[in-house]
């Protein structure tokens, strides 16, 4: 069964690099440091939308899990808005409302390692500067699948905020495109 995901358009695909602009839509985050981070905000964030909330309600699991650093957030369900979600036992979890805004985006497979996100923030980063688009944030996370989805199967995403005014579509859609691309 597929998991809803929020609502984005393509803008621009240049080479791997998706540009997109997405709606608005609400996160559950909480901020985890120390070993076995992952684990931590995985176990947190799901007791929330498994029931740990005001109104004991259960919610649906959606896609992506964002991670930005140490803060790690679930994307809610299109039908929530701010005032219509249950609240968080835990303090620890914050409710955010994501604007909407155009990031360039990477797809990958693989494990979830730092290695492997370094890698591929790195070639979406130095993608970027080559196109000379600038950011407008810090590179994220996004992860698809659960844990148990073997790793070559699994789709994770680097996502980095862009200034969309600086993205000069014209000379990428006519192939001025740097050779790496």
């Amino acid at each position: 069964m597929a998991l809803e995901e929020p609502t984005y358009e393509v803008l621009l695909t240049v080479g791997e690099v998706e540009f997109r602009r997405y709606e608005p839509y609400m996160l559950a985050e909480v901020t985890v440091d120390g070993d076995a981070k992952d684990r931590s905000a995985f176990k947190i964030l799901a007791g929330y939308i498994f029931g740990d909330n005001d109104a004991a309600e259960k919610m649906n699991m959606t896609a992506p899990v964002e991670t930005r650093g140490a803060d790690y957030a679930f994307v809610m369900e299109r039908k929530y808005s701010r005032e219509s979600l249950p609240q968080p036992n835990d303090e620890n979890i914050r409710i955010v409302e994501r604007q909407s805004r155009v990031v360039a985006a990477v797809r990958f497979s693989g494990r979830w390692t730092q290695g492997n996100f370094r890698k591929h923030e790195q070639e979406l980063v130095e993608a970027l500067a080559a196109m000379g688009v600038k950011t407008t944030g810090a590179p994220e996370l996004a992860r698809y699948n659960a844990p148990f989805t073997p790793w070559f199967l699994r789709r994770n995403e680097i996502v980095i905020p862009v200034d969309w005014k600086s993205v000069d579509s014209e000379a990428l859609i006519a192939g001025d495109l740097p050779a790496r691309l």
